[in-house]
């Protein structure tokens, strides 16, 4: 299991597509190349306190199956960064997703 960190309304948006196609925050997959993931919570939380903490729209974790993917996951070491994180190179399909969670800084 990877995670990803997505706006409420990108994920809305998601499932009306089948597919989601947002890289980060402001980014689409598109521009990216990739889907930033996380590899445990505590990656994700890292992210959050990072680049969403003025966010003020819901954030939700998506919980994504990889088993569930047809495209290649990469562990990869962004520049800023020591830590490896998965890069997923291609659409999210919304049946990949095996679970969604609010997440908020604070807890």
């Amino acid at each position: 299991m990877i995670f990803h960190l997505a706006l409420a309304s990108d994920w809305a948006h998601a499932q009306k597509d089948e597919e989601y196609r947002i890289s980060t925050r402001g980014r689409t997959l598109d521009q990216e190349g990739f889907i930033h993931a996380a590899r445990d919570l505590a990656q994700a939380r890292t992210v959050a306190a990072r680049f969403y903490a003025d966010v003020t729209e819901p954030l939700l974790l998506l919980h994504i199956d990889e088993t569930r993917l047809e495209v290649p996951v990469v562990l990869e070491t962004p520049p800023d960064s020591a830590e490896q994180f998965p890069h997923i190179y291609g659409p999210l399909p919304v049946q990949a997703v095996a679970a969604v969670t609010p997440f908020s800084l604070q807890t």
